[in-house]
């Protein structure tokens, strides 16, 4: 599985063509299906931010009406409940998840829960698009900064299947989103390389390569020696 990792969709060319790429063609010849479940959990998202994200509605987290051939949801709280035989199929057939924002904890119970989790490993040269709670899911653990919702194993543990955890939604003194000096103070609680990274910022990972493609500022934290520098990433030509 190829990963694109976003703090807020795919909000600038950069992103976009980084997105073209993964897929290895055009979006308007890629299916998609899209994953809201980590909205319900969140106090500031629930139903309705869910609906504006499948329906193409929010312009702040451009994901879904981006064009695609073909886009589907999949709602991961439901599929306990059907035949493995009927669901796996819908994803392995598709080219890209659409992976929403919200609760990322939560986001990670219903992946284990509906054994979607379990299937990662065998899905190949799909990509899978996160959003916010959508990219932090993938991470070794949130920290907890971050933790609303709070899983029956009691921690802010998550899947780990990339080796570095995200901060998202880096913003500039007074904007709204996480200050630099909150950043800091959340990378000082996780052991490990750690990214905080604005909006305009994405993070590529494919076959364990790791790559920051950004219009935008980021920050990288790695272990106990922190980078000091607010980076400004130029694209990979």
């Amino acid at each position: 599985m190829r990963l694109l990792l976003t703090s807020a969709g795919i909000k600038n060319t950069s992103i976009h063509d980084a997105l073209v790429e993964l897929l290895g063609k055009p979006i308007a010849d890629s299916s998609a299906l899209c994953v809201p479940t980590g909205s319900y959990a969140h106090p500031m998202a629930g139903p309705g931010r869910a609906w504006e994200f499948i329906a193409g509605r929010e312009p702040r987290t451009p994901m879904c009406e981006l064009g695609w051939k073909s886009l589907g949801v999949l709602e991961l709280t439901a599929l306990p409940s059907i035949e493995k035989e009927r669901w796996i199929p819908w994803v392995r057939e598709t080219d890209v998840l659409l992976v929403g924002g919200g609760d990322a904890l939560y986001l990670c119970h219903w992946m284990r829960q509906s054994g979607l989790a379990d299937l990662l490993p065998s899905l190949g040269q799909m990509v899978w698009v996160g959003l916010s709670a959508g990219s932090m899911v993938m991470t070794p653990r949130i920290g907890e900064d971050f933790v609303q919702w709070r899983p029956p194993t009691g921690d802010d543990s998550t899947l780990g299947i990339v080796d570095f955890s995200i901060c998202p939604h880096l913003a500039q003194e007074g904007m709204p989103g996480n200050s630099i000096a909150e950043a800091e103070q959340w990378a000082a609680g996780i052991s490990g390389p750690a990214y905080a990274m604005d909006d305009e910022t994405a993070i590529k990972v494919v076959d364990g390569t790791v790559e920051v493609v950004s219009e935008g500022h980021w920050k990288l934290f790695t272990g106990n020696e922190r980078r000091e520098d607010l980076a400004s990433a130029s694209v990979p030509e």
